[in-house]
């Protein structure tokens, strides 16, 4: 009991230190192990946090800004729906609020160190702030199943090396498209649409005529000059997004601005990450080839270091409206889209990504993604809401249901709930069989791409 409660007591004092500060000193401890020195290694992990305090700045920026417009575009059409979207900052909190939270961060370090250790993951996850993410599955399958702590135990650590090996097939693309290398995105409500989004991509380079639209910064910026460039598609779309969410003129062009101030300064704050980064990925690949010949490692870090991506943000915008309206004309859903429309830059990456930026093709298939985040968020927003009330979850003003956008992206959790349970168990098999066979079907799509990008 009282170890539990130092362990909790522990957990809690890291995740309180928040990620600006706690992973430079992560990331000064590893520089010292890899041998990189003192000086090497606390300019690295200093440069690295100053990048996560300019990246939050901005992310801030773009949520409070978005997040806002958003909700003033859903009073002006009068959607009302049953399930309210509070917000990934909500499915952070009764995540880390439930009993299981303090020794599943333990476990899921431990367990990654020795998934490392025996080579079945390439990835190092740094990333323990997210680790709710990892965590939250096992959450759900902890209520599901009448508080069964050793079966929400071992859903979770399914799920973790899910979404390990998933970083590790999309890491090539991490480097090459998104120009981080040594990198993976271990994000789960991110991460586990890439199969999917894949497979969408391969059907349809299939598709005549629709296989030759291609749309992206480079034809962008050469057909439409200054037009194209990332700051005046900021400027033009945060005012698309003010005007329909009947802003007053001065509002809507501050909108704009704000938006346009997004696709600028997001890659320069990653690039001052990355710049932090680089010495310490150089240091964990020569180390790790020196004591284990022909192995590579990646840093494991939050999507929000390629959320910044021109083409990503351009999609993300114009989902924005997009989702609004597929929350009205969807039949079966009742989620309101309100507090996570704000995160869409999150929810759209392996959308853009698999697309190579192709923004007509990313379009499209964010739209797809979406229509599965609403009926996800639908089928589980039972669940979500019996997790808010066991954690004492101050629930909105008029809210009888909870779920939220990014709680509803966990698609391997979806599966999993159905396969514990005897009545979906058929459901859940026909489900990861669909999922598996697109994975195995586009396993060897990301090699042909890094291939392509190598000979560019």
């Amino acid at each position: 009991m009282y170890f539990l409660q130092a362990v909790k007591a522990g957990v809690n004092w890291i995740l309180d230190l928040g990620a600006a500060t706690m992973l430079p000193i992560i990331m000064i401890i590893f520089g010292l192990i890899l041998g990189q020195g003192f000086k090497k290694s606390f300019k690295s992990g200093i440069t690295i946090g100053i990048g996560f305090v300019g990246l939050n700045l901005v992310i801030g920026l773009l949520s409070e800004s978005v997040g806002e417009a958003a909700q003033a575009l859903i009073k002006s059409l009068g959607i009302n729906l049953n399930i309210i979207d509070v917000g990934w900052p909500v499915g952070a909190a009764i995540t880390f609020a439930t009993p299981l939270a303090a020794i599943l961060i333990p476990i899921i370090f431990i367990f990654n160190m020795i998934l490392l250790y025996f080579n079945f993951t390439k990835t190092m996850d740094v990333d323990i702030w997210n680790y709710w993410h990892l965590i939250f599955p096992g959450a759900m399958v902890y209520y599901a199943t009448n508080n069964n702590m050793i079966l929400a135990i071992i859903a979770t650590l399914i799920n973790t090396v899910v979404i390990f090996k998933l970083a590790d097939w999309t890491a090539p693309v991490v480097e090459n498209y998104f120009g981080l290398p040594g990198i993976s995105l271990p994000h789960g409500e991110t991460v586990n649409f890439a199969p999917i989004m894949y497979t969408l991509n391969k059907i349809e380079d299939k598709i005549p005529f629709f296989n030759k639209i291609v749309i992206n910064e480079k034809t962008i910026n050469e057909k439409m000059g200054i037009f194209g460039e990332p700051l005046t598609i900021g400027l033009v779309l945060g005012i698309l997004l003010g005007a329909l969410g009947r802003y007053s003129l001065a509002k809507t062009l501050t909108l704009g601005v704000q938006m346009a101030a997004v696709m600028v300064l997001m890659p320069k704050m990653v690039g001052l990450l990355m710049e932090g980064l680089m010495p310490i990925s150089e240091g964990a690949r020569n180390f790790i080839s020196k004591k284990f010949p022909g192995r590579e490692v990646y840093i494991g870090l939050d999507a929000a270091v390629v959320i910044g991506n021109p083409s990503n943000m351009a999609v993300a915008l114009l989902m924005v409206p997009i989702t609004i309206i597929l929350s009205v004309i969807l039949p079966y859903n009742k989620m309101l889209p309100f507090a996570d429309l704000a995160v869409l830059p999150f929810t759209v990456i392996w959308a853009v990504a698999a697309t190579k930026g192709n923004v007509f093709r990313g379009l499209i298939n964010s739209i797809i993604t979406m229509c599965g985040v609403f009926y996800i968020a639908t089928d589980l927003g039972a669940l979500t809401t019996t997790l808010g009330h066991a954690v004492n979850f101050a629930f909105p003003k008029g809210a009888t249901m909870i779920s939220g956008i990014d709680m509803s992206c966990h698609v391997t959790l979806w599966i999993l709930l159905k396969l514990i349970s005897s009545k979906t168990f058929i459901i859940g098999l026909i489900a990861l069989i669909i999922y598996a066979g697109m994975w195995i079907w586009t396993r060897n799509d990301i090699k042909k791409q890094y291939k392509q990008y190598s000979e560019n």
